[in-house]
């Protein structure tokens, strides 16, 4: 099969299920699985935020989705009173799709997050109500910032990343903090 399109697709675990939302307008979108994904849409420049946390260029991630059925408001907004939102996972994926907009291969996970914060808003129009939702996402690079000045030690960043990702593996980010200390570089004198 050849690919003729992708589909910019979101995944949020809620407590009460997932949520299942791809960018573009039209109904809903089956995928090779079954799965239903309800259509949205993703700001202009949400391709541009989005690309920058995959490449760790931010440390969090906002979205602004809008166009969201009142079913799946209804859910997010029941969850987000019930307060169990927080640390619900989120993934971004791409799909691949043929000449007729059928989905072919699984989903490639893009980026993979945790919610923070959640900002709803609803608007009136002659259609109806209109909800929209910033979403904003933390991703594993939050877990390595500090104030300014603060040294990271390896093992404050273990203890840390355990405490925030306790399934992931020990976080080495800082292994060579202790060996780089004491060492003096010496530049080459011309």
């Amino acid at each position: 099969m050849a690919l003729k399109s992708l589909r910019v697709l979101c995944q949020v675990d809620l407590p009460s299920g997932p949520i299942r939302m791809w960018d573009g307008s039209g109904g809903a979108f089956l995928d090779a699985d079954g799965n239903i994904w309800r259509a949205c849409v993703l700001t202009e420049d949400a391709l541009d935020t989005i690309e920058m946390a995959i490449n760790a260029e931010a440390f969090t991630l906002s979205l602004v989705i809008s166009g969201i059925d009142e079913k799946t408001s209804n859910s997010i907004w029941t969850d987000y009173q019930e307060g169990n939102i927080k640390g619900s996972r989120m993934r971004i994926m791409m799909q691949k799709c043929d000449e007729f907009d059928q989905p072919f291969g699984a989903p490639q996970v893009k980026f993979t997050g945790r919610l923070d914060n959640l900002v709803f808003a609803d608007a009136a129009t002659s259609e109806g109500i209109r909800s929209s939702i910033t979403v904003e996402i933390t991703n594993r690079f939050t877990m390595r910032t500090l104030t300014s000045g603060a040294v990271l030690s390896d093992t404050d960043q273990k203890a840390r990343s355990a405490a925030l990702n306790p399934g992931a593996p020990s976080d080495r980010f800082c292994e060579r903090v202790p060996l780089m200390r004491d060492k003096t570089v010496r530049w080459p004198n011309w």
